[in-house]
């Protein structure tokens, strides 16, 4: 709870995963990928209630194995590769009404830190936003980036007067990360989106950043866990 307000966090683990098999439950420096947001979520100050959104038992039974419950089954519709990453959210404060805010948190950031979970909430709430999300600063800015016409001709992909060669120049830039997403639930219910024009930016770590998308993402999160826990 913050300022008198009850907190939801939901943890959305479909069973689906094509780019990496079972990818959720995958074997991460001794645990599996969803034990590392777990664990670091009930660490938090303000979350009220931890839950797993999931159609997939195994999954269901291996969050429960670290504390987090599963309140309902998601739906199987709600659990398709084309399935906006929103709907499982919204089923999901529809399912349990009584919360002010809602955090969602992706088990493929397993570096995020409680820190950044709490000062999310901290953050948007403290500037009084509907809406807060987690970025960092990209490795490759969008200043230097190109898209290519049919004969492979170069088109800037943000049009510039004039070219930036130096570094130091570039205007500062972020990306979402994916790690952190939290907002006002009745908001959220109305805009159906955590990204509008109100909502805010939290500013997390390069290192906190990483998301695992392929084997090789998870090849690197695990050489950097595995270094940490020596």
């Amino acid at each position: 709870m913050i300022d008198n307000r009850k907190v939801l966090a939901i943890i959305p683990a479909r069973g689906g995963s094509k780019g990496i098999p079972r990818k959720n439950i995958k074997q991460l420096a001794g645990k599996p990928l969803i034990a590392w947001t777990i664990e670091e979520a009930k660490k938090s100050r303000y979350i009220d209630r931890l839950i797993l959104s999931s159609e997939d038992s195994e999954i269901i039974e291996i969050a429960g194995a670290y504390g987090c419950e599963a309140p309902f089954v998601r739906p199987k519709e709600l659990s398709e590769d084309i399935t906006p990453g929103i709907a499982p959210v919204l089923h999901a404060i529809t399912q349990l009404p009584d919360f002010d805010y809602v955090v969602l948190l992706q088990p493929t950031s397993p570096l995020r830190l409680i820190d950044d979970i709490d000062g999310c909430i901290e953050h948007m709430v403290n500037i009084g936003a509907p809406a807060c999300v987690s970025v960092t600063k990209p490795d490759k800015s969008p200043y230097w980036m190109y898209t290519l016409k049919e004969n492979c001709e170069m088109k800037q992909l943000i049009e510039q007067s004039e070219s930036i060669t130096r570094r130091q120049e570039l205007p500062e830039v972020y990306a979402l990360n994916g790690a952190v997403y939290v907002a006002d639930v009745e908001w959220l219910l109305n805009s159906g989106s955590f990204l509008e024009k109100e909502t805010v930016a939290y500013e997390m770590s390069k290192g906190c950043s990483y998301d695992i998308d392929t084997e090789e993402d998870f090849f690197i999160i695990e050489y950097l866990l595995s270094k940490e826990l020596k």
